[in-house]
């Protein structure tokens, strides 16, 4: 506090907001009496007011305070230094704001988990008994398998229930008569999209932000690149940006993730409602309206309006077919179905429309989890908010290779079990937060399809240790009276397969002309191969979190223009 008022002495600086620790203040254009070093005091905060642009960072040495400022140079070294410190400051606090604020909520550091503890436990726990009693042990875990499969099989039947009986957003619905407001009532919205490392859909991304229909002058799109990303800036720099959109430089910093990128760009980020894009969507373009219809219908309990995503290059492979069924089941059926029974919903990575508020109170994004949506989507639920679904499409690129889809998807599940064990560091605490009924719907959803893929290959080993070993396949006559595990396990299997297929035939529409409905109905009949591929991703993504768990596996883009 002291430093604060010596700054604002000698710099006659004026403060603009003062709260929890954090004192933002205002530099004057010209500095007329002081020169500075270039000894760096950057002050740490616990919390950000973003509606303004400046940080209190800045050069500052006692010792040289009374050497006056002779010329316009040395105004120009002040500004540089100040505009520097105050660039080191929002990148330090977009990677720590939400360790600060809400230290459980971090993947920082899950070594503290109170579950990862008992996980140890209880596999050395398992490895003790199986020396012993052996039987007893594959029972045990066969219940557990069995109870994981059962309830991602309950969860799909509720979306098969849902896209029968599709039912919009109440929000929604409440809404549509704002959808068309006054654009001069309409409040300020910012866009904020990462851009790293794509340099190929640059033009396609500017031309898909250039079409949203929201008035300009109520409208900031934020461009987020790397520093060191220099292919992505030249290739912005050949566009002449509208006024309402600018580059944000992210300087070099650990973790390099999305959500520190998007933590940086949102402290001098203008808005009060927030949406992020990937590089590759294309948005519908009233899709800005009909989110801020959906939020303002329900202001003080929805957190968070999700837009449905498709991919406009599902006929690109078989990587491309797999992955628009599978997100048509997740955002036509899976997500609807959560929100109608009031679960928790993890976010999808783009398209989420936020209240500036609502987001600023959870803290922001986690920049050491690398899934910061589905993580976002938990802690919003914790805080009392619900996501509510949009009927509006956000149209993306599945990725056309194993190589891409594997990184990808690697990255998804490590993220998934980072944000499964952060909010399962204090199962009290995320008991109390969500209550029972939701506190088991997040088992059911995190939990169980995190197991589900580590266990399912292991119904195939079973089924190949019966053939070798007993002779015959499982279920025969020759096989023994306790071989119900097997029966249980296959029963398990077959509805899941069943469940998944149907849910996918059923989603199958809505795509673009290159692939019918029938066709991509048709491939939901390669699921057993897919799912025993994501079994694989699985395994990887383990092995990451073990060694690697902030590493950020990027996901190459080429643009609609190529598939």
């Amino acid at each position: 506090m002291a430093l604060f008022h010596d700054l604002k002495r000698h710099m006659r600086l004026e403060p603009l907001f003062v709260d929890a620790g954090l004192h933002v203040a205002s530099v004057p254009r010209r500095v007329e009496s002081q020169a500075f070093s270039t000894h760096h005091c950057i002050v740490r905060t616990r919390f950000v007011r973003t509606r303004d642009f400046h940080d209190v960072s800045m050069s500052f040495d006692p010792i040289e305070q009374d050497r006056p400022a002779t010329s316009l140079q040395d105004e120009a070294l002040i500004a540089g230094s100040l505009q520097g410190s105050a660039s080191l400051a929002r990148s330090a606090f977009a990677r720590t704001q939400l360790e600060t604020r809400f230290p459980d909520m971090s993947a920082r550091n899950l070594k503290s988990s109170v579950l990862v503890r008992w996980c140890l436990l209880l596999a050395w726990s398992i490895v003790i008994v199986w020396i012993f009693a052996p039987p007893l042990v594959t029972q045990i875990l066969a219940a557990i398998a069995a109870v994981a499969f059962f309830s991602i099989t309950l969860l799909r039947c509720a979306g098969i229930f849902e896209a029968l009986n599709p039912a919009n957003s109440q929000a929604e619905d409440r809404g549509d008569a704002q959808l068309y407001a006054i654009d001069e009532d309409l409040p300020r919205y910012a866009v904020l999209v990462a851009l790293y490392q794509e340099a190929a859909v640059v033009g396609q991304v500017l031309e898909a932000l250039y079409a949203l229909d929201y008035p300009k002058d109520k409208l900031q799109i934020s461009l987020i690149v790397e520093a060191d990303d220099h292919e992505t800036r030249t290739a912005l720099a050949r566009h002449r940006l509208a006024g309402h959109m600018r580059i944000v430089v992210v300087p070099e910093g650990i973790p390099r993730t999305k959500p520190r990128a998007l933590n940086y760009a949102l402290i001098s980020a203008v808005g009060d409602y927030v949406v992020v894009y990937d590089a590759e969507d294309v948005p519908e373009p009233d899709q800005l309206r009909r989110a801020l219809a959906a939020l303002e219908a329900d202001c003080d309990r929805t957190g968070c309006v999700q837009a449905q995503l498709g991919i406009y290059n599902p006929a690109g492979s078989f990587f491309t077919r797999q992955f628009t069924i599978e997100y048509g089941a997740l955002f036509k059926a899976i997500l609807p179905a959560l929100e109608r029974f009031g679960l928790p919903a993890p976010l999808g990575g783009t398209s989420n429309h936020f209240p500036r508020r609502v987001l600023e109170r959870a803290g922001g994004w986690d920049a050491f989890n690398v899934t910061e949506d589905a993580d976002l989507g938990i802690r919003l639920a914790r805080l009392g908010y619900h996501v509510r679904m949009l009927s509006s499409t956000t149209w993306e690129e599945a990725p056309p290779s194993f190589n891409i889809w594997l990184g990808q998807r690697t990255r998804w599940l490590k993220g998934w079990m980072q944000t499964y064990l952060v909010h399962m560091r204090r199962p009290a605490s995320l008991w109390h937060d969500l209550g029972s009924y939701r506190f088991l719907g997040f088992q059911i959803l995190m939990g169980g399809m995190i197991l589900s893929a580590l266990i399912h290959p292991w119904f195939y080993v079973a089924v190949c240790y019966a053939i070798v070993m007993q002779g015959g396949l499982p279920f025969s006559d020759q096989m023994q009276a306790n071989d119900w595990l097997l029966a249980l396990a296959a029963f398990n299997l077959l509805a899941g397969y069943s469940s998944a297929m149907l849910l996918g035939a059923l989603v199958a529409g809505g795509q673009p002309i290159r692939v019918g409905k029938m066709s991509l109905a048709w491939s939901a009949l390669a699921m057993p191969v897919y799912w025993l591929m994501i079994s694989f991703a699985g395994y990887r993504a383990l092995w990451q979190l073990a060694r690697s768990p902030f590493v950020w596996e990027k996901t190459p883009h080429v643009g609609r223009g190529e598939t």
